[in-house]
């Protein structure tokens, strides 16, 4: 009964939103990423403008609330209606250039770059964002909380583990069919068997490897290729609702 009444409410647009909407301005951006945690992959950023004057997308929640099958659902739901959407990334050397938080607001400004029309303001999930460069509206728990960032959160969801699909297909010995990056025993158990992959954050790598003492009985070689950074980029196409099944490309932007 609690999940029926929690899919219920999302079926219409929040006070945020329409206070954005009164103060601001019709076209509200909902933003949100994807992708901060997991040892390997890009961090991917979602920015969408729904329309103001369309019922909301009945199921549409934090993508985390629902299941792979009903993310691919909404997904295609939402870019039938959506204004407009941007689609936008942080490479795995960028996160270990700058560190994952500015890597995260790069994701979302290329995001917002992206999107073909402007917004009249912008709804971000979490804390505000000096960096972001736009005004903006900070809510914590947004994703779960506001319409257009949930919409936000599960594109940008539903294209990582699109691309983290497609790079396990090059790199089957880390099941990121299964993890999609993120650090599962079986994942890290891989890692030290078969040593790190071009794709794997090397900043997250080390810190655990220095925190944990994974090092003893290990082999040294599995240690060097655990901690040495591979420079690599990692694109994305804009349109990325159509992955190829080849390596998906987003090309880094200052």
């Amino acid at each position: 009964m609690a999940a029926g009444r929690r899919r219920a409410s999302r079926k219409r647009w929040s006070p945020f939103e329409r206070e954005a909407r009164e103060g601001r301005g019709p076209l509200i951006a909902g933003i949100d990423e994807v992708g901060r945690g997991p040892l390997a992959g890009p961090v991917v950023a979602c920015a969408v403008i729904m329309p103001p004057e369309t019922r909301a997308i009945a199921g549409v929640d934090d993508s985390k609330a629902l299941t792979a099958a009903e993310r691919v659902r909404l997904a295609a739901k939402i870019r039938e209606r959506a204004i407009a959407i941007g689609l936008g990334a942080a490479s795995v050397r960028e996160i270990d250039r700058v560190n994952i938080y500015h890597a995260t607001v790069l994701a979302m400004r290329r995001a917002l770059g992206r999107l073909t029309s402007p917004p009249d303001h912008v709804l971000v999930d979490g804390k505000e964002i000096r960096s972001l460069a736009v005004p903006h509206t900070a809510i914590v728990g947004g994703d779960r909380r506001c319409y257009s960032i949930a919409c936000a959160s599960i594109l940008a969801k539903v294209t990582r583990d699109r691309l983290m699909l497609a790079l396990a297909r090059r790199y089957p010995d880390y099941r990121w069919d299964r993890n999609v990056g993120y650090g599962t025993p079986e994942h890290w158990s891989r890692l030290f068997e078969h040593g790190s992959s071009p794709h794997h954050r090397q900043s997250f790598v080390k810190a655990r490897q220095l925190t944990l003492e994974f090092d003893e009985g290990l082999p040294q070689q599995v240690l060097a290729d655990a901690v040495t950074p591979t420079p690599v980029v990692v694109r994305l196409d804009a349109d990325a609702d159509d992955l190829s099944s080849d390596l998906p490309y987003l090309p880094e932007q200052p």
